[in-house]
């Protein structure tokens, strides 16, 4: 993981308050536990063995976190950080002259390939995080999906699409979010059909089409 935890950094306490070598430290921990957390599930890994992974003695591993809990938020964390600053810096190539929607997707589910893994470890463990940890996680997921909106609002201020109302662009942005989800969950299947280029390139071309639709009238129904 090339990421150092964010939020993490403030909600676990610590004895050392070097804040620096806190989160040196902290990487060093995420590095050694995303990894057995993915070959043995969060359950069946010990903070004895996130220990020797990461150089320290079970001692100076408690120095750090008070938990395997807090060990495994560190890994929620710095993934969503460095799913987060992947999009970012894709989006900061984007051409001017190109469909920053489409780019958005692509730079979403280019990360969702590389870090498939992760992402699968975040839906699978995020249930064993105390409830504060877990909203703020959630809300991580929250603010990715935020990047859509934006760039839907971005499409529309251009011209680009036709407008679209605050819930039809809300749930347009959760519909990209669902796709990287997709193609981690079902990547066992996806993956014999598809290469990763031509689910992005069918995924867009599903998704501009929506953004591309009328929106139904209601029909009074409830």
């Amino acid at each position: 993981m090339r990421s150092a935890p964010r939020q993490a950094i403030r909600d676990i306490p610590t004895q050392v308050k070097n804040q620096d070598l806190v989160q040196r430290r902290r990487r060093q921990i995420v590095d050694a536990a995303v990894e057995l957390f993915i070959d043995n599930g969060f359950h069946k890994t010990t903070t004895r063995q996130i220990a020797a992974a990461a150089g320290f003695s079970i001692g100076s591993l408690y120095e750090y976190v008070a938990s395997k809990e807090d060990i495994l938020y560190l890994v929620c964390d710095a993934i969503h950080a460095e799913m987060e600053t992947g999009m970012a810096d894709a989006m900061r190539r984007v051409s001017q002259e190109g469909n920053p929607l489409a780019e958005v997707i692509r730079a979403y589910l280019m990360v969702c390939d590389h870090m498939n893994d992760h992402i699968l470890l975040i839906y699978q463990e995020t249930q064993s995080l105390p409830h504060k940890w877990r909203q703020v996680v959630l809300e991580s997921e929250v603010r990715i999906t935020g990047l859509f909106t934006r760039a839907l609002a971005k499409l529309m201020a251009d011209g680009k699409i036709p407008l679209l109302s605050e819930a039809a662009m809300d749930l347009v942005a959760h519909n990209i979010a669902v796709i990287g989800h997709m193609w981690t969950f079902r990547r066992w299947f996806l993956a014999r059909h598809y290469t990763i280029d031509d689910y992005i390139r069918h995924q867009t071309a599903f998704i501009l089409n929506m953004c591309h639709t009328q929106e139904p009238a209601p029909t009074g129904r409830a």
